[in-house]
Order: structure tokens, then C-alpha cells, then sequence
């Protein structure tokens, strides 16, 4: 089982050319495809492309091989630190929260002194030259930290394979009939080959440097389908988009948002990866092939964090230093602002995937709050709205336990642990969730509330409780 985290960046509705490569090992060994994310930047036809991978094999030299649309130099190339990802990653992860019940009896205090600052609307705050005529060509040749990268060109997908195979690279069977739709589209490889003594291992999975190269082109599609000759099972690609103001979605499959605002049961502290597994795989079932949005959310915000927002550093990182574009005067302030984090996930393998994906823009969606929409009930899944705040938002609710001796109770406020209660505090994201083990039951068993998409009626109202009971009362 192999899980595939994509992220790419673009600043307008415009077309990218995005990865999906493989692993070929030297020395007859065979790699698998273990966990690669990308980071993809775009803006007007510059696409900057970062990538971090893990692979699990020997330690003997390996290289990727990646399709991109461009001869690369080498100040186009560059290395990169990995927390980067890590960030990206937990910001936009379905997250699981815990609320507890705010004293019936509680009467909130008046902020005057707030209530002017609003109104007044300011917030305090390898190899010979290539013969002439050659199926397969070296356009370029360099090394960037421990990477030797060669840049092939190639008119024949056979002739590539055979190109590999005689450099000592073991091809995956399959992969001739796969080189083919991007030889006659006119991409190039990219082969970054790794230098295994300069490399980490730990348990027998090296820890590689991230790669980050930028090119021009026009395309908006992620090809894929070069990526599942390196798959064992199922593999789990999570894109991330980040767009000045812009949610995206794919355009040659079916969209579905993830069920979001659904309480569960207090034993879903523990299991929080379990449930989400099995709620994503629900979802799927409902809805076979399509990709599933879990989150789309300004990139510099978030609520409740689960980690700190993107900062101006970590635009830069992921190749805002080499956008073509400048910022216009109202940006110089905070020109991150703008931009809108899409989580996309999609789980296949290599008999369900026919074709690359592509994107488009999409229309902004809320969900995944704290909003009554009658002024009792929860929203629950997504709807159009102006700006995009959606995500996958999952709670642990504590009911009010104590006295109640008010005549007028208010119930239903939520906010932090009470007093007496010991608790981190923190948001726990599903991460790696590819990983976990696959229970199809746990939505049945975890769900307090019900799942309309999913025609799950929850724990509580099967069992004819109210959702969130009203305690009554004590006379005095």
C-alpha cells in the first residue's frame, strides 16, 4: 500500500503540467513507491515543482523518473529542507476537536469596549553524447546535492525503455505502454539518480533531500498513471492546491466533499484514524472514481489549527522566489493572504485509474463550522458561498454535567474543558491515513450524529436519544 501527497500552488485559473513519476533501481532491485509529496507553484506559465520522496529497498543507487514538459538547467534545480511539507500536509488533514458544554447558567459578559472597535471597523490586533539521430537523447546533465540528474528526450517508448535497462535500471513491467501517451505529447524525463552513500536509511527507507525545479507551460493536468507501475496495492494521491483566491477541483472525474461536522463518540479520541478511513472509503463507495475535496481554506488561517498557517517563508521555499509575476501595491503588505489551500484525495490503483487528472477551477464552498443553520442544528457537508471555508471537521461533544439553577438555561454553547477536566487541548489531524488499518464498521460505531450522504442514521439515534440531550433544570 503506497500513499501519493501531491500539492500544487497556482496563482490564476491557468494550466500546469504536474508529476507523477516512478522509482527504476540499478542492480536488478525492485522499489516501491512508499510516500512522495509535491509541492506545485504556479503562476501565469511557470510551474515550480517540489518534491520530497521516500523509498523502501535496498540501499543500492535508484533514480526517479519524472515527465515534464521542458528541457531543465541546472539553476532551474535546487534542494530543500523537509519541514515544509510537514506543514502543508497537517494544516489541510481532516482534524477531529473537543468541545465542552459552557454552563447553562453562564451569562457572557458585555465587550463594549469591542463592540465600538468593530463598529468603527479597525480590529486591534550518465553518459557519452547523444548520436545524432538517437531514439533516446541527454539534453542535459548535472548534479544538485546528492542527486546526479539526467534530462531525456525520447521518440520511442521502447527505445526509452531499452535506454534505461542498458544504464543498469530495472523497468517495472508495464512501463513501455506507459512512457508512450507523454513521448507523443512531447515531454521530456526527468532521471534524478541518487548516490545511496549520501543518503540516510533508517529501518531500510531513505530519507532523500527534496527537489524543487520550475519550468514554463500551459497544461493544467497531473499524470498519474506513470506513477502506478511502482504501486503494490492501492495508493493514495493527496493534491494540495494553493490559488490566489481559488478553490480547484478535477474536471474529467466525479467531485464530492468529505461528510464533515459529525460528533462522535467520546472512544473516537483513540480511534480518530479508524473512523476517518472508514468514512472516506464510505464515501467512495457512494461515489466510485470520484476525488474527494477535504478541504479548501485561505492558506494563511485556520480554525481550529491543527498546525500554524503558511507563512511568507514557506511561500518562498516552495518557489514564490522565482515567480515571474510581481505583486501589485495592495500585495506588498501580505500578498499570502490571498491565497486559498484545496486538499484533494483520491484513492485507486492500477486497474481503476484510465486516465491523468485534470483540474479546474471551482466555486467557493463553506462547511465544516461551528454554524447553526436554523439556529439549532449543525451544518453538515458543503454549500456554494462567496469565500471558501470548508474543511473535514470532526467533534467530541461533553453535555453540561453540573447544577443548573437559572430560570432561562441556554444550552448548546461550546467552548474549552471545564475546570475539572484534564485535557491537552490539542486538534488531532488523521494523518498517513493510507497506512491505517481499513475497518468499514467504524462509521457505524464511532457516528453520534447522523450522515445524510451516507444514509447513516448515528450511535444516538439509533439507540432513541436526542443528539445532544437537554439536562433539566433542578428545582431549588
Amino acid at each position: 500500500m503506497s500513499r501519493l501527497v501531491t500539492l500544487c500552488l497556482a496563482v490564476a485559473p491557468v494550466a500546469a503540467h504536474a508529476f507523477c513519476g516512478f522509482y527504476v533501481a540499478g542492480g536488478g532491485a525492485e522499489l516501491f513507491n512508499n510516500a512522495t509529496q509535491v509541492v506545485l507553484m504556479r503562476e501565469g506559465t511557470r510551474t515550480v515543482l517540489s518534491m520530497e520522496n521516500n523509498y523502501q529497498g535496498p540501499p543500492e543507487d535508484f533514480a526517479m523518473v519524472v515527465p515534464v514538459p521542458v528541457v531543465l538547467k541546472k539553476e532551474q534545480v535546487k534542494t530543500l529542507p523537509r519541514d515544509v511539507f510537514r506543514r502543508v500536509d497537517t494544516l489541510s488533514a481532516p482534524r477531529l476537536v473537543e468541545y465542552w458544554e459552557v454552563d447553562p447558567c453562564y451569562v457572557e459578559p458585555r465587550y463594549e469596549r469591542f463592540a465600538e472597535v468593530q463598529k468603527s471597523g479597525v480590529m486591534l490586533s550518465e553518459e557519452a553524447p547523444s548520436p545524432k539521430g538517437a531514439l533516446v537523447k541527454v539534453e542535459a546533465r548535472f548534479e544538485v546535492g546528492e542527486y546526479d540528474i539526467v534530462i531525456l528526450s525520447a521518440k520511442d517508448a521502447l527505445a526509452l525503455e531499452q535506454w534505461l535497462k542498458q544504464n543498469k535500471y530495472k523497468i517495472p513491467a508495464g512501463a513501455e505502454p506507459l512512457f508512450r501517451p507523454y513521448i507523443q505529447n512531447g515531454l521530456k524525463f526527468f532521471v534524478a539518480k541518487v548516490n545511496a552513500k549520501k543518503v540516510k536509511f533508517e529501518a531500510g527507507m531513505a530519507k532523500l533531500s527534496p527537489l524543487r525545479f520550475h519550468y514554463d507551460s500551459e497544461k493544467f493536468e497531473l499524470p498519474v498513471r506513470l506513477g502506478l507501475i511502482n504501486a503494490k496495492d492501492k495508493q493514495d494521491l493527496i493534491v494540495h492546491v494553493l490559488a490566489r483566491n481559488q478553490r480547484y477541483e478535477v474536471a474529467n472525474l466525479p467531485n464530492v466533499t468529505i461528510p464533515t461536522n459529525i460528533d462522535l463518540a467520546p472512544s473516537a479520541k483513540s480511534e480518530f484514524p479508524f473512523f476517518y478511513v472508514s468514512l472516506f472509503d464510505r464515501t467512495l463507495a457512494k461515489n466510485p472514481k470520484a476525488v474527494v475535496t477535504e478541504y479548501a481554506w485561505q492558506a494563511t488561517s485556520c480554525d481550529p489549527c491543527p498546525s500554524s498557517p503558511l507563512s511568507p517563508a514557506d511561500f518562498a521555499t516552495l518557489g514564490a522566489d522565482v515567480l515571474p509575476t510581481k505583486q501589485g501595491p495592495d500585495d506588498q503588505w501580505n500578498p499570502e493572504r490571498q491565497f486559498v489551500l484545496t486538499r484533494l484525495h483520491a484513492r485507486y490503483d492500477k486497474t481503476s485509474l484510465g486516465e491523468d487528472l485534470v483540474f479546474r477551477a471551482a466555486k467557493p464552498i463553506v462547511g465544516g463550522r461551528e454554524f447553526l443553520t436554523d439556529g439549532n442544528a449543525l451544518e453538515q457537508g458543503s454549500r456554494p458561498d462567496s469565500l471558501n471555508n470548508f474543511q473535514g471537521r470532526y467533534a467530541i461533544r461533553y453535555p453540561w454535567k453540573g447544577e443548573v439553577k437559572c430560570k432561562a438555561p441556554v444550552y448548546g454553547r461550546w467552548g474549552g474543558p471545564w475546570p475539572t477536566e484534564k485535557a491537552d487541548g490539542q486538534t488531532k489531524t488523521a494523518g498517513d491515513t493510507a497506512f491505517v488499518t481499513r475497518d468499514p464498521t467504524k462509521v457505524d460505531a464511532l457516528a453520534e450524529s447522523p450522515i445524510a450522504e451516507l444514509s447513516v442514521k448515528g450511535v444516538k439515534a439509533r439507540a432513541g436519544e436526542a443528539l445532544r440531550p437537554a439536562p433539566s433544570p433542578k428545582k431549588k
